[in-house]
């Protein structure tokens, strides 16, 4: 991208960003996966010690910091970080999921959390994904408009809500089985 931009004046920019989350994700990722598992009395997976830390950024937060770098204030060449601030330890954001569906949707069978459980850390994982977003808030006139609590409880709530959709992904194309696995079972 940057030798097109250098040699013919294409007009583009880099993003780097932290970890997305919100309404539509694949069932693959932490929080859908985590949240599914749970609706589903499952496991929920947490690799090592749950000691991992990753930044989240709501995706209309992510989408909104694209389109200001695209079309209003962003610069060709330049590289934009988009992140929220917003640091949890994976064992936080599994915990904060339990929390938010044992509130919105009980189980009979007590709360989530017993459900943890902690597996095989996937060989080279990052200990944090994080960054300094402060250049890119200043540039753009940006930063994020979700706290992680906010937007996990309206992610959890479209998820509730739209079972209709996920709910044939799990049955027929993803059980919730890590990728790039044997499936067992």
């Amino acid at each position: 991208m940057r030798a097109w931009q250098h040699t013919y004046g294409f007009p583009a920019f880099v993003s780097n960003t932290t970890n997305n989350y919100g309404p539509w994700q694949f069932p693959e990722k932490l929080i859908p996966l985590v949240a599914l598992n749970a609706l589903e009395g499952k496991p929920l997976p947490v690799y090592g010690d749950g000691s991992n830390i990753r930044d989240w950024l709501h995706v209309d937060d992510h989408a909104e910091a694209l389109c200001l770098a695209a079309l209003e204030r962003g610069r060709p060449g330049e590289t934009y970080c988009i992140g929220p601030r917003q640091e949890r330890t994976n064992l936080e954001v599994v915990k904060a999921i339990c929390s938010v569906l044992d509130r919105l949707r009980p189980d009979s069978a007590g709360p989530r959390e017993r459900l943890i459980t902690f597996v095989k850390d996937r060989p080279g994982h990052d200990f944090r994904y994080a960054m300094d977003p402060s250049r890119t808030e200043v540039a753009l006139g940006w930063r994020a408009r979700y706290d992680f609590e906010a937007g996990l409880e309206q992610t959890l709530a479209w998820y509730l809500d739209h079972q209709a959709w996920w709910s044939p992904i799990r049955a027929r194309r993803y059980g919730g089985h890590r990728l790039g696995q044997p499936r067992v079972g």
